[in-house]
């Protein structure tokens, strides 16, 4: 056999590798398990499924009455929050059969994280709407939305794919400490530029959690809470409506404060108490009839245990719990670091949100203005809570494999 016949029958590199990208299928490109994922997948679902559903159902209940009063319909906005509760279910499937590795390389996450950065940066200060005093929504025409929503996301996956690659330096302050306290510095001052506070602490938190994960020495821990804090006590007289919050939080017992900067909370407890164990009933409560603002929104919690009582009161703080403990479960079982990173800043994104919001309502702490994770109204909201969960359920499906 002559050499010209040999070149002829050996494929090229090109044919090769068309063949090669032709014997993969749809399922190996997207990493789809061929059996069946753990039980945790399902359990994370059903709760975020939940969540959801109650959701929808409150802020009908709540939002009835808000849309009477401006003389629109009465299901204008369960219709928005319908249709923003799909897109985010779109956009949850995406983030769940989109394999968590292509989120590796630090060029790859820095372009969107600069971006939206700077989108919030110089946009939202230039053309943002103030609501309860901070400065976090973008007005782009009818369209409204937080930047500061989706940039959790964007802070997870980068904290999660910063210390997967550096864990086993954590001990060095260049190699981790310094540059996570950029990401800290840039993302909480950024939101304290904004008089977003509750975004701020959202950000503290999932750092913290991460840091606490890859195992940073305690004394760099210490120093980096107690630094936050510090600077935290110092700017509270420059903090403007958030200092009147904190105010009004440690002066409620007085009546003044009650029907002025602490009517809120005030009236909200009322609520509360009104639906005592049974509850009014969905649709029958008090609190959406102008006596608690932001009813279906920041204060959706309070419409949740009026009308459904303890159970209501039981599905919100047990689906949370729950939600929580699936995360760290699954950060426990991932496959990688990696994934290890995505599930544990998940956890505390939604942890620290539920419990700040949550806590505000109740007075426990000052209230921020945070919405309630899958609950409240709000499309930037509900959408980046949906991706939170699509990337918890995408590490979950791919649990290590036991010896």
């Amino acid at each position: 056999m002559s050499d010209t016949d040999n070149r002829k029958k050996t494929p090229t590199v090109r044919e090769r590798r068309e063949a090669t990208v032709g014997r993969i299928g749809f399922r190996e490109r997207y990493r789809m398990p061929t059996e069946r994922p753990p039980a945790v997948v399902y359990w994370i679902g059903i709760t975020v499924a939940s969540l959801v559903l109650l959701g929808l159902i409150m802020v009908l209940s709540a939002s009835s009455v808000v849309n009477l009063y401006d003389g629109s319909s009465a299901w204008g906005m369960f219709q928005r929050q319908l249709l923003w509760v799909i897109l985010g279910s779109v956009a949850m499937y995406f983030a769940i059969i989109m394999p968590y590795d292509m989120w590796k390389g630090n060029g790859f996450l820095l372009v969107p994280v600069t971006l939206t950065v700077l989108v919030a940066n110089l946009v939202v200060g230039a053309r943002g709407r103030i609501t309860n005093g901070a400065q976090a929504w973008l007005n782009i025409g009818e369209f409204q939305f937080q930047p500061s929503e989706f940039m959790k996301i964007m802070t997870v996956l980068f904290c999660a794919n910063f210390l997967a690659r550096r864990h086993r330096s954590v001990a060095i302050k260049q190699a981790v400490l310094y540059p996570m306290l950029s990401v800290l510095l840039i993302t909480v001052g950024l939101c304290v530029l904004q008089r977003d506070f509750g975004g701020a602490t959202i950000f503290f938190g999932v750092i913290i959690t991460v840091l606490f994960m890859a195992g940073i020495p305690w004394r760099q821990l210490l120093a980096l809470v107690g630094g936050t804090a510090a600077i935290a006590v110092v700017g509270y007289p420059y903090a403007g409506s958030a200092a009147v919050r904190v105010h009004a939080w440690l002066n409620m017992d007085q009546e003044v404060v009650r029907i002025d900067k602490g009517y809120q909370v005030y009236q909200a407890l009322l609520s509360i108490a009104n639906g005592g164990w049974q509850g009014t009933g969905a649709g029958s409560g008090t609190s959406k009839w102008g006596y608690v603002p932001l009813a279906h929104s920041d204060f959706i919690f309070a419409v949740v245990a009026e009308e459904m009582g303890l159970l209501g009161t039981v599905l919100v703080f047990g689906g949370f719990l729950l939600l929580i403990y699936f995360a760290v479960q699954v950060a426990y079982n991932a496959s990688d670091t990696h994934g290890a990173f995505i599930a544990g800043g998940v956890a505390a994104w939604f942890g620290v949100q539920a419990f700040v919001n949550i806590g505000g309502v109740v007075g426990l702490i000052p209230m921020t203005g945070l919405t309630l994770p899958f609950l409240s109204y709000g499309g930037s909201s509900i959408v980046a809570s949906m991706i939170g969960a699509g990337l918890l359920i995408n590490v979950a499906r791919y649990p290590k494999k036991s010896a």
